[in-house]
């Protein structure tokens, strides 16, 4: 069997959800959705789940996520915590409920706390990959498996000439071993 490269199954980022730094929430809520519903992959059914931010000339310069979009509904989140999730701290379920009444998080209407963070730029909820988030487009599968398992990472930054050409999601490595692994055991 051919030895599968990041190449083989990223997606390239003229596939990819895209914005530029000074663009809003909604803008990226938006680019998103139009990402989703053209895509089309010849790996997976997967819908992308980010959105990457571009700086003026075009280069990646930071993610926004699902999540992060999530957090940006309640500006408190940003106090509260720090790129972990409060599972991580052992905290309950009562206490974590504590804290949404203590706080009073989303104590505006949803649609008001919707148009309040649309309107919000995404540079500010935005993160910026570490070096652990960026693969050569060559590198094998078993590298990057070995990235994203290390990293905890949901996707990783395809790079070719250090310029950035793609996204390579953990949902599509995932299905490719998922795929190999069938083959493994018709054979």
């Amino acid at each position: 069997m051919k030895e599968q490269k990041v190449n083989d199954l990223m997606v390239a980022l003229s596939e990819y959800a895209t914005v530029t730094e000074d663009a809003t929430l909604y803008e990226a809520v938006l680019s998103l959705e139009e990402a989703q519903e053209k895509f089309e992959d010849k790996h997976t059914r997967y819908r992308h789940r980010a959105i990457l931010v571009l700086d003026k000339n075009g280069n990646v310069v930071g993610k926004l996520s699902q999540l992060d979009v999530l957090k940006a509904l309640e500006p408190k989140y940003q106090d509260m915590i720090r790129g972990e999730g409060s599972q991580r701290y052992g905290f309950t379920k009562k206490f974590m409920q504590s804290m949404l009444e203590d706080y009073q998080l989303f104590a505006s209407p949803l649609d008001d706390i919707c148009r309040k963070a649309g309107e919000q730029p995404v540079h500010k909820y935005m993160y910026s990959p570490t070096e652990g988030e960026y693969i050569e487009a060559e590198a094998s599968l078993e590298g990057a498996i070995h990235q994203l398992i290390m990293g905890h990472h949901q996707s990783l930054l395809v790079t070719r000439n250090k310029k950035i050409v793609g996204i390579l999601r953990l949902t599509d490595v995932f299905a490719a071993v998922f795929h190999r692994m069938k083959e493994c055991f018709v054979e």
